[in-house]
């Protein structure tokens, strides 16, 4: 994590602090940068949290499904003989 303290100075104990209430408030996110923005008795706080990964869903035969390594033989072959669709390129005028 990236600590940015603008406009003033802080202990390592009052960043800790901001830090732990962002980690109290959003349990299940890791921070990614904190930018601490000091003015006067007032304190502005900006973070962004890690990405977290991104998995495909589609609907195959009816289910959402991420992949069919739960799928049963027949359903399997369903997926595997259906009409697949794709997008062509074509010379259209306009």
């Amino acid at each position: 994590m990236k600590v940015n303290v603008i406009g003033g100075e802080m202990s390592n104990e009052e960043i800790g602090s901001y830090v732990k209430y962002i980690g109290e408030k959003f349990p299940n996110k890791e921070i990614s940068t904190l930018d601490l923005k000091v003015d006067g008795g007032y304190v502005d706080m900006n973070y962004t949290f890690e990405s977290e990964p991104f998995e495909r869903i589609r609907r195959i035969t009816g289910y959402l499904v991420g992949t069919v390594d739960r799928f049963n033989d027949g359903k399997r072959a369903e997926e595997h003989d259906r009409v697949k669709h794709g997008i062509e390129c074509c010379s259209c005028d306009f």
